[in-house]
């Protein structure tokens, strides 16, 4: 039962994604005029919703993010049976605790696409059902670097551009598991 205590942190992940998107669907505006400055310009709170994947990328078909949740939920699924073995295998605690924050970034924006279309009713106007389309909440700004890019950059060449994105903190959770694991990949994986 040791092993468990691994999915506790997932679990608190989970909450405290959900309450923080909660907060902010309910009490701030969208956008820019419901912008709050948490430390001077470069960290603010700013509400947005994420139609797609990291970055606001997505799929170009009609089934894409119905595609994108499914393939969320089959990855969830094995990133807990993959955790669970790896715990009681007694793998390195640094890593478990890891797979664990990610885990549990994973389930927070699976959520917000299966429920949100839906309980929120923030599913694009031209998706075949609002279940499974919901849009990710993102909400944590930190604001470096804003302005024009050059026109010769590809892609981003005369657009508006930010250095950095807008995430939620199930993102927050994945990145930090996934930069722990690339940083102390040899001392985890010595076995």
């Amino acid at each position: 039962m040791k092993h468990l205590k691994y999915f506790f942190l997932t679990l608190g992940v989970i909450i405290i994604d959900q309450v923080v998107k909660m907060l902010v669907h309910f009490n701030m505006a969208m956008g820019p005029a419901g912008e709050i400055s948490v430390f001077g310009d470069w960290f603010k709170l700013h509400y947005i919703l994420n139609r797609g994947m990291a970055f606001g990328l997505r799929f170009g078909s009609d089934y894409g993010k119905l595609g994108l949740t499914v393939f969320r939920m089959l990855a969830m699924v094995v990133i807990g049976i993959v955790l669970y073995r790896m715990a009681k295998k007694k793998y390195h605690p640094g890593l478990l605790w890891s797979i664990a924050a990610i885990l549990g970034g994973a389930i927070g924006n699976v959520i917000d696409s299966i429920f949100y279309g839906v309980l929120l009713d923030n599913a694009p106007y031209d998706v075949i059902t609002p279940w499974f389309h919901g849009q990710v909440i993102d909400m944590l700004y930190l604001d470096v670097w804003e302005g024009y890019a050059a026109d010769w950059i590809p892609i981003w060449g005369g657009k508006k551009v930010a250095l950095w994105p807008i995430f939620n903190i199930a993102d927050a959770a994945i990145f930090i598991g996934v930069f722990v694991i690339l940083i102390f990949q040899k001392r985890f994986l010595k076995k």
